[in-house]
Protein backbone atom coordinates (compact mmCIF):
# COMPACT_ATOMS: atom_id res chain seq x y z
CA UNK A 1 0.00 0.00 0.00
CA UNK A 2 1.51 3.49 -1.00
CA UNK A 3 1.64 6.56 1.48
CA UNK A 4 -1.05 8.20 -0.59
CA UNK A 5 -3.00 5.28 -0.07
CA UNK A 6 -2.63 5.61 3.44
CA UNK A 7 -3.75 9.09 4.15
CA UNK A 8 -7.08 9.66 5.25
CA UNK A 9 -9.47 10.67 2.51
CA UNK A 10 -11.09 14.27 2.92
CA UNK A 11 -14.85 14.23 3.21
CA UNK A 12 -17.15 16.68 2.77
CA UNK A 13 -19.55 18.17 5.71
CA UNK A 14 -23.14 16.78 5.48
CA UNK A 15 -25.18 19.83 4.41
CA UNK A 16 -22.66 21.90 2.43
CA UNK A 17 -23.94 21.11 -0.91
CA UNK A 18 -26.75 23.65 -2.00
CA UNK A 19 -30.25 22.65 -1.82
CA UNK A 20 -31.01 22.51 -6.06
CA UNK A 21 -34.28 22.72 -5.40
CA UNK A 22 -34.82 25.62 -3.02
CA UNK A 23 -32.24 27.56 -5.06
CA UNK A 24 -34.17 26.72 -8.19
CA UNK A 25 -37.32 27.86 -6.84
CA UNK A 26 -35.84 31.09 -5.51
CA UNK A 27 -35.05 31.60 -9.39
CA UNK A 28 -38.06 30.86 -10.38
CA UNK A 29 -40.04 33.24 -7.93
CA UNK A 30 -37.68 35.80 -8.68
CA UNK A 31 -38.66 35.61 -12.16
CA UNK A 32 -42.43 35.82 -11.67
CA UNK A 33 -42.13 38.70 -9.25
CA UNK A 34 -40.29 40.59 -12.27
CA UNK A 35 -41.49 39.13 -15.66
CA UNK A 36 -44.81 38.22 -14.98
CA UNK A 37 -48.10 40.00 -14.28
CA UNK A 38 -49.02 40.72 -10.61
CA UNK A 39 -52.34 41.91 -10.77
CA UNK A 40 -55.20 43.03 -13.44
CA UNK A 41 -57.70 45.82 -13.71
CA UNK A 42 -61.16 45.79 -15.40
CA UNK A 43 -63.81 48.65 -15.50
CA UNK A 44 -66.24 46.19 -14.52
CA UNK A 45 -67.09 42.44 -14.90
CA UNK A 46 -67.85 42.34 -18.75
CA UNK A 47 -64.79 44.11 -20.31
CA UNK A 48 -61.38 42.49 -20.32
CA UNK A 49 -59.28 42.91 -18.04
CA UNK A 50 -55.31 44.96 -18.21
CA UNK A 51 -52.53 42.78 -16.68
CA UNK A 52 -50.08 44.98 -14.40
CA UNK A 53 -46.43 44.00 -13.75
CA UNK A 54 -45.26 43.85 -10.01
CA UNK A 55 -43.84 47.25 -10.42
CA UNK A 56 -46.74 49.13 -11.07
CA UNK A 57 -49.13 46.90 -8.51
CA UNK A 58 -47.34 47.38 -5.70
CA UNK A 59 -44.51 50.08 -6.30
CA UNK A 60 -40.83 49.40 -6.21
CA UNK A 61 -40.66 49.15 -2.75
CA UNK A 62 -42.90 46.83 -2.63
CA UNK A 63 -40.77 44.50 -5.34
CA UNK A 64 -37.68 45.21 -3.32
CA UNK A 65 -38.65 43.91 -0.10
CA UNK A 66 -40.37 40.52 -2.24
CA UNK A 67 -37.32 40.34 -4.22
CA UNK A 68 -34.73 40.49 -0.46
CA UNK A 69 -37.19 37.88 1.17
CA UNK A 70 -37.02 35.35 -1.82
CA UNK A 71 -33.06 35.94 -2.38
CA UNK A 72 -32.89 35.45 1.72
CA UNK A 73 -34.71 31.92 1.04
CA UNK A 74 -32.56 31.32 -2.17
CA UNK A 75 -29.13 32.31 0.33
CA UNK A 76 -29.92 30.39 3.29
CA UNK A 77 -30.80 27.25 1.05
CA UNK A 78 -27.48 27.58 -0.40
CA UNK A 79 -25.36 26.67 2.96
CA UNK A 80 -28.36 24.33 3.87
CA UNK A 81 -28.23 23.45 7.55
CA UNK A 82 -30.55 23.12 10.24
CA UNK A 83 -30.74 26.25 11.33
CA UNK A 84 -30.64 27.91 7.68
CA UNK A 85 -33.66 25.58 7.11
CA UNK A 86 -35.76 26.86 9.88
CA UNK A 87 -35.16 30.44 8.94
CA UNK A 88 -36.09 29.92 5.15
CA UNK A 89 -39.64 28.07 6.46
CA UNK A 90 -39.54 31.68 9.00
CA UNK A 91 -38.96 33.76 5.30
CA UNK A 92 -41.39 31.18 3.73
CA UNK A 93 -44.72 31.69 6.06
CA UNK A 94 -44.06 35.64 5.84
CA UNK A 95 -43.95 36.16 2.49
CA UNK A 96 -47.22 34.00 2.43
CA UNK A 97 -48.31 35.64 5.23
CA UNK A 98 -47.30 39.04 2.84
CA UNK A 99 -49.21 38.48 0.06
CA UNK A 100 -52.60 39.39 0.95
CA UNK A 101 -51.15 42.95 1.78
CA UNK A 102 -50.03 43.41 -1.35
CA UNK A 103 -53.45 43.17 -3.37
CA UNK A 104 -54.08 46.01 -0.72
CA UNK A 105 -51.53 47.88 -2.07
CA UNK A 106 -52.16 47.00 -5.42
CA UNK A 107 -55.90 48.19 -5.32
CA UNK A 108 -55.06 50.83 -3.33
CA UNK A 109 -53.43 52.15 -6.40
CA UNK A 110 -54.86 51.02 -9.16
CA UNK A 111 -58.25 50.98 -8.87
CA UNK A 112 -60.45 54.25 -9.39
CA UNK A 113 -62.55 55.35 -6.36
CA UNK A 114 -64.89 56.72 -9.13
CA UNK A 115 -65.64 53.40 -10.87
CA UNK A 116 -67.68 51.47 -8.33
CA UNK A 117 -67.41 48.60 -10.46
CA UNK A 118 -63.62 48.65 -11.18
CA UNK A 119 -62.27 44.97 -10.34
CA UNK A 120 -58.59 43.86 -9.17
CA UNK A 121 -57.74 40.35 -10.55
CA UNK A 122 -54.95 38.17 -9.50
CA UNK A 123 -52.33 37.97 -12.13
CA UNK A 124 -49.99 35.05 -13.40
CA UNK A 125 -47.16 36.02 -11.10
CA UNK A 126 -49.24 36.42 -7.78
CA UNK A 127 -50.38 32.52 -8.51
CA UNK A 128 -46.94 31.51 -9.59
CA UNK A 129 -45.12 32.96 -6.33
CA UNK A 130 -48.24 31.24 -4.48
CA UNK A 131 -47.95 27.94 -6.28
CA UNK A 132 -43.70 27.80 -6.00
CA UNK A 133 -44.05 29.09 -2.29
CA UNK A 134 -46.52 25.78 -1.75
CA UNK A 135 -43.37 23.98 -2.95
CA UNK A 136 -41.12 25.66 -0.61
CA UNK A 137 -42.85 24.20 2.41
CA UNK A 138 -43.32 20.68 0.54
CA UNK A 139 -39.20 20.59 0.29
CA UNK A 140 -38.37 22.45 4.30
CA UNK A 141 -41.02 20.06 5.81
CA UNK A 142 -39.35 17.07 4.27
CA UNK A 143 -35.54 18.58 5.13
CA UNK A 144 -36.81 19.57 8.48
CA UNK A 145 -38.68 15.99 9.35
CA UNK A 146 -41.46 18.12 10.21
CA UNK A 147 -44.01 15.87 11.55
CA UNK A 148 -47.76 16.28 9.26
CA UNK A 149 -49.69 18.38 11.76
CA UNK A 150 -46.71 21.45 11.17
CA UNK A 151 -48.14 21.95 7.45
CA UNK A 152 -52.04 22.63 9.56
CA UNK A 153 -50.77 24.46 11.54
CA UNK A 154 -48.97 26.64 9.68
CA UNK A 155 -51.29 27.04 6.58
CA UNK A 156 -54.55 27.48 8.95
CA UNK A 157 -52.72 30.69 10.60
CA UNK A 158 -52.01 31.76 6.76
CA UNK A 159 -54.99 31.30 5.63
CA UNK A 160 -56.27 33.06 8.97
CA UNK A 161 -54.71 36.46 7.54
CA UNK A 162 -55.73 35.74 4.06
CA UNK A 163 -59.58 35.53 5.42
CA UNK A 164 -59.18 38.60 7.78
CA UNK A 165 -57.85 40.67 4.49
CA UNK A 166 -60.52 39.39 2.28
CA UNK A 167 -62.91 40.23 4.62
CA UNK A 168 -62.02 43.52 5.61
CA UNK A 169 -59.83 45.16 3.32
CA UNK A 170 -60.13 43.42 -0.35
CA UNK A 171 -63.75 44.23 -1.38
CA UNK A 172 -61.88 45.41 -4.49
CA UNK A 173 -60.92 42.11 -5.88
CA UNK A 174 -62.56 40.27 -8.25
CA UNK A 175 -62.76 37.00 -6.46
CA UNK A 176 -64.41 38.63 -3.37
CA UNK A 177 -66.84 40.64 -5.44
CA UNK A 178 -68.37 37.37 -7.16
CA UNK A 179 -68.38 35.83 -3.59
CA UNK A 180 -70.33 38.67 -2.30
CA UNK A 181 -72.86 38.77 -5.18
CA UNK A 182 -73.13 34.28 -4.51
CA UNK A 183 -72.43 34.55 -0.93
CA UNK A 184 -76.20 32.00 -0.19
CA UNK A 185 -75.63 29.96 -3.72
CA UNK A 186 -71.97 29.18 -2.82
CA UNK A 187 -72.81 28.51 0.87
CA UNK A 188 -74.99 25.85 -0.37
CA UNK A 189 -72.91 24.43 -3.25
CA UNK A 190 -70.25 23.83 -0.58
CA UNK A 191 -72.70 22.38 1.84
CA UNK A 192 -73.94 19.84 -1.05
CA UNK A 193 -69.88 19.17 -2.37
CA UNK A 194 -69.20 18.13 1.55
CA UNK A 195 -72.29 16.46 1.80
CA UNK A 196 -71.67 13.91 -1.07
CA UNK A 197 -67.87 13.66 -0.32
CA UNK A 198 -69.05 12.41 3.19
CA UNK A 199 -71.38 9.94 1.98
CA UNK A 200 -69.40 8.26 -0.92
CA UNK A 201 -66.55 7.51 1.21
CA UNK A 202 -68.45 6.64 4.07
CA UNK A 203 -69.98 3.74 1.89
CA UNK A 204 -66.86 3.32 0.04
CA UNK A 205 -64.91 2.36 3.28
CA UNK A 206 -67.64 0.07 4.56
CA UNK A 207 -68.05 -1.49 1.08
CA UNK A 208 -64.19 -1.40 0.87
CA UNK A 209 -63.89 -3.04 4.32
CA UNK A 210 -65.91 -6.45 3.67
CA UNK A 211 -64.83 -6.44 0.44
CA UNK A 212 -61.07 -6.63 1.89
CA UNK A 213 -62.13 -9.12 4.75
CA UNK A 214 -63.81 -11.18 2.09
CA UNK A 215 -60.36 -11.41 -0.22
CA UNK A 216 -58.05 -12.28 2.86
CA UNK A 217 -60.84 -15.21 3.28
CA UNK A 218 -61.42 -16.46 0.27
CA UNK A 219 -58.16 -15.83 -1.77
CA UNK A 220 -59.60 -16.67 -5.41
CA UNK A 221 -61.57 -13.86 -5.16
CA UNK A 222 -58.45 -11.53 -5.01
CA UNK A 223 -57.51 -11.45 -8.60
CA UNK A 224 -60.91 -11.15 -9.77
CA UNK A 225 -61.76 -8.05 -7.80
CA UNK A 226 -58.73 -5.58 -8.19
CA UNK A 227 -58.71 -7.04 -11.62
CA UNK A 228 -62.77 -5.13 -11.28
CA UNK A 229 -61.78 -2.20 -9.48
CA UNK A 230 -58.64 -2.06 -11.51
CA UNK A 231 -61.56 -1.73 -14.92
CA UNK A 232 -63.64 0.60 -13.47
CA UNK A 233 -60.33 2.99 -12.64
CA UNK A 234 -59.92 3.25 -16.31
CA UNK A 235 -63.23 4.91 -16.94
CA UNK A 236 -63.61 8.21 -17.70
CA UNK A 237 -65.59 10.24 -15.09
CA UNK A 238 -68.08 11.47 -17.76
CA UNK A 239 -67.80 8.58 -19.92
CA UNK A 240 -69.30 6.41 -16.34
CA UNK A 241 -71.97 9.20 -15.78
CA UNK A 242 -73.34 8.69 -19.53
CA UNK A 243 -73.21 5.02 -18.95
CA UNK A 244 -75.35 5.31 -15.52
CA UNK A 245 -77.84 7.82 -17.04
CA UNK A 246 -79.68 5.62 -19.07
CA UNK A 247 -80.34 2.42 -17.04
CA UNK A 248 -81.23 4.97 -14.07
CA UNK A 249 -83.95 6.88 -15.83
CA UNK A 250 -84.92 2.94 -16.84
CA UNK A 251 -84.81 2.39 -13.10
CA UNK A 252 -87.01 5.33 -11.92
CA UNK A 253 -89.54 5.02 -14.89
CA UNK A 254 -90.99 1.51 -13.90
CA UNK A 255 -89.78 0.93 -10.21
CA UNK A 256 -91.93 3.97 -8.15
CA UNK A 257 -90.24 2.72 -5.24
CA UNK A 258 -86.59 3.85 -6.68
CA UNK A 259 -88.40 7.39 -7.95
CA UNK A 260 -89.78 8.32 -4.73
CA UNK A 261 -86.34 7.92 -3.16
CA UNK A 262 -85.49 10.39 -5.71
CA UNK A 263 -83.11 7.72 -7.96
CA UNK A 264 -82.94 9.46 -11.52
CA UNK A 265 -80.73 9.54 -14.63
CA UNK A 266 -79.18 12.82 -13.28
CA UNK A 267 -78.59 14.38 -9.87
CA UNK A 268 -76.82 12.73 -6.67
CA UNK A 269 -77.87 8.96 -7.63
CA UNK A 270 -75.50 8.40 -10.56
CA UNK A 271 -72.81 11.13 -8.88
CA UNK A 272 -72.75 8.90 -5.90
CA UNK A 273 -72.08 5.80 -7.68
CA UNK A 274 -69.63 6.90 -9.40
CA UNK A 275 -67.78 8.42 -7.09
CA UNK A 276 -68.19 4.85 -4.79
CA UNK A 277 -66.70 3.19 -7.77
CA UNK A 278 -63.90 5.09 -7.97
CA UNK A 279 -63.13 5.29 -4.18
CA UNK A 280 -63.34 1.41 -3.62
CA UNK A 281 -59.62 0.78 -5.07
CA UNK A 282 -57.74 2.55 -3.17
CA UNK A 283 -59.71 1.88 -0.20
CA UNK A 284 -59.86 -1.97 -0.99
CA UNK A 285 -56.02 -2.00 -1.73
CA UNK A 286 -55.12 0.03 1.49
CA UNK A 287 -56.77 -1.93 3.67
CA UNK A 288 -56.53 -5.34 2.13
CA UNK A 289 -52.43 -4.68 2.22
CA UNK A 290 -52.78 -3.02 5.75
CA UNK A 291 -54.14 -6.23 7.08
CA UNK A 292 -52.04 -8.82 5.64
CA UNK A 293 -48.47 -6.47 6.58
CA UNK A 294 -49.33 -7.09 10.11
CA UNK A 295 -46.23 -9.12 11.71
CA UNK A 296 -46.75 -12.45 12.06
CA UNK A 297 -44.36 -12.40 14.56
CA UNK A 298 -46.89 -10.22 16.56
CA UNK A 299 -49.82 -12.49 15.94
CA UNK A 300 -47.80 -15.56 17.55
CA UNK A 301 -47.24 -13.77 20.67
CA UNK A 302 -51.08 -12.55 20.78
CA UNK A 303 -52.10 -16.55 20.22
CA UNK A 304 -49.14 -17.66 22.88
CA UNK A 305 -51.13 -14.67 25.52
CA UNK A 306 -54.53 -17.02 25.06
CA UNK A 307 -56.05 -14.56 22.41
CA UNK A 308 -58.75 -15.60 20.09
CA UNK A 309 -58.73 -15.45 17.04
CA UNK A 310 -61.43 -12.33 17.35
CA UNK A 311 -59.32 -10.79 19.59
CA UNK A 312 -56.10 -11.29 17.89
CA UNK A 313 -58.54 -9.21 14.52
CA UNK A 314 -59.97 -6.05 17.24
CA UNK A 315 -56.97 -5.97 19.81
CA UNK A 316 -53.76 -6.68 17.48
CA UNK A 317 -54.08 -6.90 13.94
CA UNK A 318 -56.79 -4.12 13.22
CA UNK A 319 -54.96 -1.08 15.49
CA UNK A 320 -51.72 -1.75 14.07
CA UNK A 321 -53.33 -2.11 10.24
CA UNK A 322 -55.25 1.62 11.43
CA UNK A 323 -52.55 3.84 10.10
CA UNK A 324 -52.52 2.03 6.71
CA UNK A 325 -55.93 2.35 6.51
CA UNK A 326 -56.18 5.97 6.86
CA UNK A 327 -53.74 6.66 4.02
CA UNK A 328 -56.35 4.66 2.05
CA UNK A 329 -59.43 6.43 3.42
CA UNK A 330 -56.99 10.07 2.68
CA UNK A 331 -56.84 9.11 -0.81
CA UNK A 332 -59.95 8.27 -1.27
CA UNK A 333 -61.01 11.03 -0.02
CA UNK A 334 -58.69 13.37 -1.98
CA UNK A 335 -60.32 11.87 -5.04
CA UNK A 336 -63.56 12.06 -4.08
CA UNK A 337 -63.44 15.90 -3.29
CA UNK A 338 -61.88 16.42 -7.19
CA UNK A 339 -63.78 13.86 -8.77
CA UNK A 340 -67.38 15.81 -7.07
CA UNK A 341 -66.56 19.10 -9.09
CA UNK A 342 -67.36 17.24 -12.42
CA UNK A 343 -70.26 15.69 -11.23
CA UNK A 344 -71.63 19.06 -11.29
CA UNK A 345 -72.20 18.65 -14.96
CA UNK A 346 -74.94 16.01 -14.50
CA UNK A 347 -77.14 18.23 -11.71
CA UNK A 348 -75.03 17.09 -8.40
CA UNK A 349 -74.72 20.81 -7.36
CA UNK A 350 -71.43 21.20 -5.43
CA UNK A 351 -68.57 23.98 -5.67
CA UNK A 352 -68.10 22.44 -9.54
CA UNK A 353 -71.27 24.49 -10.60
CA UNK A 354 -69.34 27.30 -10.23
CA UNK A 355 -66.75 26.15 -12.13
CA UNK A 356 -68.89 25.35 -15.64
CA UNK A 357 -70.84 28.22 -14.80
CA UNK A 358 -67.56 30.62 -15.10
CA UNK A 359 -66.32 28.50 -18.17
CA UNK A 360 -69.17 29.32 -19.64
CA UNK A 361 -69.52 32.68 -19.74
CA UNK A 362 -65.67 33.28 -19.68
CA UNK A 363 -65.64 34.86 -16.02
CA UNK A 364 -62.43 33.74 -14.48
CA UNK A 365 -63.29 34.73 -11.41
CA UNK A 366 -66.02 32.59 -10.88
CA UNK A 367 -64.16 29.65 -12.16
CA UNK A 368 -61.54 30.25 -9.23
CA UNK A 369 -64.90 30.72 -6.83
CA UNK A 370 -65.35 26.76 -7.25
CA UNK A 371 -61.83 26.02 -7.84
CA UNK A 372 -59.96 27.03 -4.80
CA UNK A 373 -62.48 26.09 -2.11
CA UNK A 374 -62.12 22.81 -3.75
CA UNK A 375 -58.43 23.12 -3.67
CA UNK A 376 -57.95 24.21 0.16
CA UNK A 377 -60.39 21.28 1.07
CA UNK A 378 -58.43 18.51 -0.72
CA UNK A 379 -55.13 20.40 1.55
CA UNK A 380 -56.93 20.87 4.18
CA UNK A 381 -58.26 16.84 4.29
CA UNK A 382 -54.80 15.52 3.46
CA UNK A 383 -52.80 16.99 5.73
CA UNK A 384 -55.28 16.31 8.57
CA UNK A 385 -55.98 12.44 7.84
CA UNK A 386 -52.00 12.35 7.00
CA UNK A 387 -51.44 14.21 10.71
CA UNK A 388 -53.64 11.75 12.00
CA UNK A 389 -52.32 8.47 10.35
CA UNK A 390 -48.95 8.92 11.40
CA UNK A 391 -50.63 9.73 15.35
CA UNK A 392 -51.61 6.76 15.30
CA UNK A 393 -48.64 4.88 13.61
CA UNK A 394 -46.61 2.65 16.15
CA UNK A 395 -44.04 5.04 17.76
CA UNK A 396 -45.61 8.05 16.06
CA UNK A 397 -46.32 10.43 18.88
CA UNK A 398 -43.20 11.50 20.63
Amino acid sequence: MSLLDALPTPRLGRGKHPNAVLVSLSVTMLAAVWVLDAASVAANRIVQATGVSAMDAIGWPGVLLASLLIIAVGGLAYQPSRTNYWAALGVVVLILALMPFGLMVAGHFLIDPELPQARLGIGAGYWVLLFILMLCLIELRLKLALRRLWPVVILSSIGLIWWLCASLWLSDLALIQEFKARDRQFIQAALEHILLVSVAVSISIVVGTLLALLMRRFVKLQKSAFALLNFLQTIPSLALFGLLLAPLAWLAANVPILAQLGVSGIGNTPALIALVAYSLLPMVRNTYIALEEVSPDTLEAASAMGMRASQRFWQVRLPLALPIMLEGVRITTVQAIGLTAVAALIGAGGLGTFIFQGLGQAAMDMVLLGALPILILALVVDAGLGALAEVLRPGGVR
